[in-house]
């Protein structure tokens, strides 16, 4: 398992030893599409890594609409500020497609990090960086227009990943306009509109349901 492990960011600064030690603690769990892993509120019971699928980390608005956060893909983890603070997962976990995970409990996580404290350095500056997108996530849902919150999702995304395919950038993942919906707080009708505008500005076109980036400057643009 240590070749797959090196490629969880996590894990990717570690010695073959250091693996191997780690190796014993990780559990592995299949999770079906559109399976729940954790609820807001649940125990902290693990911290979960992504090897195979993606998971959607969510939360409801006022009044009832689900908004995505976040978008965990491979060889990403989750759960972590909730296992080493030790309160509730403070959002939803939920499988977007049949998924695969590591998962490591909290009492295991918390020995394996008192082990390697180069780890908790790396978790922390991930958490950071996770705070700060779900804060902007939620400012944009107040504060910006529909078509500057998708053009910056996708831009997101396509950072997170995408492909450069020499026509584009290949976000690579299947998107329905039900999940752009819920990650930028809008109704369906409205996601399916902007992405048709964006299509017929050339910014953006579809292929075999994932979102490839024809124009990233001309999309960054609307998202400024």
């Amino acid at each position: 398992m240590k070749k797959n492990l090196r490629k969880i960011r996590l894990f990717r600064d570690l010695e073959d030893h250091e693996l191997k030690e780690i190796e014993p603690y990780l559990r592995p769990a299949s999770y079906s599409k559109k399976e729940v892993i954790f609820n807001e509120g649940d125990p902290p019971d693990h911290l979960y890594i992504v090897t195979r699928g993606k998971v959607k980390i969510t939360k409801l608005s006022q009044d009832g609409k689900e908004i995505i956060l976040e978008i965990i893909p491979p060889d990403a983890f989750f759960g972590g500020v909730a296992v080493i603070r030790g309160f509730p997962y403070p959002a939803n976990a939920v499988a977007m497609e049949d998924t695969e995970v590591l998962k490591i409990s909290r009492n295991n996580l918390l020995r394996v990090l008192d082990r390697f404290p180069a780890l908790m350095y790396c978790m922390a500056m991930e958490l950071g960086e996770r705070m700060r997108g779900s804060h902007e996530t939620l400012k944009n849902i107040a504060l910006e227009r529909v078509e500057s919150r998708i053009a910056s999702l996708l831009l997101k995304l396509a950072d997170k990943m995408g492909t450069d395919t020499g026509e584009g950038i290949l976000v690579d993942m299947r998107l329905t306009k039900q999940d752009i919906a819920e990650m930028v707080g809008t109704t369906v009708e409205t996601a399916i509109r902007t992405m048709s505008k964006f299509k017929k500005a050339g910014l953006i076109r579809e292929k075999d349901g994932r979102v490839v980036i024809t124009d990233p400057k001309g999309l960054g643009a609307l998202g400024a």
